[in-house]
């Protein structure tokens, strides 16, 4: 079939008369289950909040949120009919009357539906593919007023139409080729609509209530428990990636350590992927749009297959370049995350130094074989203290644990972790919700390694890892780097329901120090440059995270005087990075993503957004030739070149995160410097 003859069948298609989707209604078991979700929360949650009509507030306003997160499908009048069930919600959810929120979800459909068939409409009308006039779109929608009626919001979705239509044109689409995505696209999102069912809306009226609480408490219905399930026993192959729906599109949060995405080096959290293909050369779906197990869906396949990826680089606008990834699918082997060391080498006044690297990209352990009671088990710790043999037996002169991207697992090992580094004492204190404290801690007096020792961290680095450095922080036991790590000191356990799951957020993790590692996290001795955005990625992102807050401190010692040093060690490194052309080019990049956060208007105007592009991708270009040039490497000429430097059948190497490791020794060594200049060596 020729192409023009495909896009008059798909607008045929598209254009036909649809039945409306009968009102959706909640069964006997939603109402049952609501008022059980209700009561596991109220009463088990670590925040003890009531359900009332102050909480009520909060759910009627999630819910529209999840909903319509760009304000572009209601109306003024919608949210005005409503709103008297702002505070009456709660007396709802006790009677398991859900009533109001199918309503509203209905209403959410009809808008859906009807602004889907509005633009089908204007596509099949034929698109002016000429973009001369000097209009501009609003980058979000997030905080803006609700329309107030439909024909402002014609306008607004015509823009929005000319916007899609225009970034596929500068990607190179043809008007033809342009019309028959956006149509697929809206069609499916349409036909997707259709189909939804009760249990999709008690889903996310669930969500809304559970969300209200924490963003890491969720109520998962029968079906996406047994997805839940899937992914926690990684039984299925895909690309290492932690997906979730920001708006239309799906973009990552961060990557599975050793994973296919993670060693191909060209994907980052906060990208956004805007379309799927199966093999070396099949054709793109758009998954704008998708619902995001839809998404996920696409994304996996059969090990060794061929996955390629259409995506929208972090803190691009949506009109920028986009590139291809291409990824081979695979599990990631228990092998694969373990902890690994290698040892380098810095020069220093004519001394050479050897410096121990152990990279923890997990706290893993296998359960089963510990269960099963096998004396060659498999943990970080284990791990991790072999490694340490090793090095010492090659005579290592300091060591760098280096925990960056690692998001965190076993409790048990953080805190078995630190104990190879100290000599007994309190780890971290865990918080339930009835106010009670329990206080972990290493019990074992055996000190594995008690030379310099550096932590590095990064956004990346949560939960079970911030633990490990805010221990070693607190102790002043090792200098710890980076950037701020993620922020999450939360514990969440699951609890069946007679009808799915909730997990539910249940206590909060503590420093010895008193102070928790929620939503601030652990802040670096020393910062680097990181080109995540901690606006985009980490706790303080999330809405209704809880609040950092300290708890009385446990009685610890400290095993050296690390705060005198912290201001000579700052000057040292500051001195050497000032200039360095690798610091530097973060430093730019930094400076160039936020110059694009600012951007808070699209052009449409082809000459203008392509202008815009261009002079993105120009000034990435140079940022990277200023590097080349200082290192006397040979300059690129395009961005592509960036994601082919790499040999084949070899990982790219990451410069920004090598540098970032060589300034770790150098502190390293500085530290060394300033022990032996005070004369005061860590204690044993």
């Amino acid at each position: 079939m020729r192409f023009g003859q495909r896009l008059i069948l798909l607008m045929v298609a598209a254009l036909l008369p649809f039945t409306a989707q009968a009102a959706l209604e909640p069964s006997k078991m939603h109402e049952s289950a609501v008022k059980s979700v209700a009561r596991a929360f109220e009463k088990g949650h670590y925040r003890s909040q009531k359900l009332d009509d102050n909480l009520s507030e909060i759910v009627f306003d999630r819910y529209i949120e999840i909903l319509d997160p760009s304000r572009s499908y209601f109306l003024q009048s919608d949210l005005d009919k409503y709103s008297q069930y702002r505070t009456k919600l709660d007396d709802q959810i006790r009677k398991g009357n859900l009533s109001v929120a199918y309503d509203i979800y209905d209403l959410y459909l009809t808008r859906f539906n009807n602004r889907q068939e509005y633009l089908l409409d204007q596509l099949s009308k034929g698109v002016n593919y000429e973009f001369t006039a000097n209009e501009t779109l609003a980058v979000s929608r997030e905080a803006a007023p609700w329309f107030a009626n439909q024909q402002e919001a014609d306008r607004y979705w015509d823009k929005r139409l000319k916007s899609a239509l225009l970034n596929l044109k500068l990607a190179d689409r043809s008007r033809e080729e342009a019309v028959e995505t956006l149509t697929k696209r809206f069609t499916a999102q349409r036909n997707r609509a259709l189909q939804s069912e009760s249990d999709d809306v008690f889903q996310t009226f669930a969500n809304a209530l559970a969300n209200s609480y924490d963003p890491h408490t969720s109520y998962f219905s029968p079906r996406v428990s047994e997805n839940f399930q899937i992914n926690m026993s990684l039984s299925l192959e895909g690309i290492g990636a932690v997906l979730q729906t920001e708006d239309e599109f799906t973009k990552i949060v961060s990557l599975v350590p050793a994973g296919p995405a993670d060693k191909s080096g060209q994907l980052n959290p906060a990208d956004l992927i805007v379309g799927v293909a199966q093999g070396e050369d099949g054709e793109f779906e758009d998954v704008v749009g998708m619902r995001l197990d839809d998404v996920v869906q696409l994304i996996r396949g059969p090990k060794d297959s061929v996955v390629r990826l259409e995506v929208i680089p972090a803190g691009s606008q949506e009109g920028a370049s986009r590139r291809t990834v291409n990824l081979v699918r695979s599990k990631v082997q228990l092998e694969e995350q373990a902890a690994q060391s290698k040892v380098i080498r810095i020069d220093r006044d004519g001394k050479n130094f050897k410096l121990g690297v152990i990279e923890v990209p997990a706290f893993y352990i296998d359960f089963a074989a510990l269960q099963k009671g096998d004396p060659n088990y498999r943990s970080t710790t284990r791990d991790v203290a072999v490694l340490i043999e090793e090095l010492k037996q090659q005579n290592v002169d300091g060591l760098i644990i280096d925990l960056r991207d690692n998001g965190g697992g076993s409790l048990r090992e953080a805190n078995e972790l630190v104990g190879l580094f100290i000599s007994r004492g309190p780890t971290v204190q865990i918080r339930d919700s009835n106010g009670r404290i329990d206080v972990l801690g290493d019990y074992d007096p055996e000190t594995l390694w008690t030379g310099p020792l550096t932590v590095m961290i990064n956004r990346l680095s949560a939960s079970a890892s911030e633990i490990f450095a805010g221990a070693i922080q607190d102790y002043r036991r090792g200098l710890v780097v980076g950037s701020r790590t993620f922020g999450k000191g939360t514990v969440q356990t699951l609890q069946p329901l007679q009808h799915g799951q909730i997990k539910l957020t249940t206590a909060k993790f503590y420093r010895i120090s008193g102070e928790s590692t929620q939503h601030e996290g652990v802040s670096p001795d020393i910062d680097f440059p990181s080109l995540i955005d901690e606006e985009e990625i980490g706790e303080s992102a999330l809405d209704f995270a809880l609040p950092w807050d300290q708890v009385r401190p446990v009685r610890f010692g400290r095993y050296s005087e690390l705060d005198r040093w912290i201001p000579e060690l700052t000057n040292r490194s500051r001195a050497r990075t000032s200039d360095n052309p690798d610091f530097t080019h973060m430093w730019d990049e930094q400076r160039l993503i936020n110059e694009q956060k600012a951007l808070t208007q699209l052009p449409l105007n082809e000459a203008a957004l392509r202008e815009q592009r261009d002079q993105f991708d120009q000034a990435q270009i140079d940022i990277e030739n200023q590097r080349r040039m200082a290192k006397n490497q040979s300059p690129i000429s395009s961005l592509d070149e960036l994601l082919s430097t790499s040999a084949d059948g070899e990982e790219p190497v990451n410069v920004d995160a090598e540098a970032l490791l060589h300034e770790s020794g150098e502190l390293t060594i500085d530290l060394i410097e300033l022990q032996i200049e005070h004369g005061r060596q860590l204690k044993s």
